[in-house]
């Protein structure tokens, strides 16, 4: 796996990541989800403060472009400290290992926090990257996201081991 520099989050990088998540949905989610999925979670994060507060309340991590500079590439957040709340890569910095590069220093810093499962709730994107990480299904589920039904899959990853 490559390695990619990440660092700590900055409340300064609030309206990149609030853009990037934009993107990466636009960019990325065409393939899985229909139109007007894809347009209904791009603007969720103007349209529901939960984005911005989970971003700024857990445990946040972003990836720049390249080194030092202030573009990010993609990010990811531990919240609460349990669960894999978001990961986000914008797609034209996708399939370059920045978002295993996350992954790992979230579980990483969830051992570091004694946490013995991690838990999240995967889209069709992200599914397949947290298999082959040792994620496992628990359930599928339909939930509505801004008014429009989302197909997603609750799964954990056993961190004890």
């Amino acid at each position: 796996m490559a390695q990619h520099e990440l660092r700590p989050y900055r409340t300064s990088d609030l309206p990149r990541l609030l853009q990037l998540y934009k993107h990466a949905v636009q960019s990325q989610c065409p393939a899985y989800y229909s139109a007007e999925q894809v347009r209904a979670w791009a603007q969720h994060p103007w349209h529901s403060d939960g984005v911005a507060n989970a971003i700024n309340a857990g445990f946040t991590l972003v990836n720049p472009v390249e080194a030092g500079s202030p573009a990010l590439a993609a990010f990811a957040v531990l919240e609460p400290s349990d669960r894999l709340s978001l990961l986000y890569c914008d797609g034209r910095w996708s399939r370059q290992g920045r978002s295993s590069s996350l992954l790992a220093a979230l579980e990483a810093q969830a051992r570091h926090a004694r946490v013995l499962q991690l838990r999240t709730e995967a889209s069709q994107l992200s599914r397949p990257l947290l298999l082959r990480r040792g994620w496992q299904i628990e359930a599928p589920e339909t939930v509505l996201f801004a008014g429009v039904a989302f197909e997603r899959w609750r799964m954990i990853k056993d961190l004890a081991s």
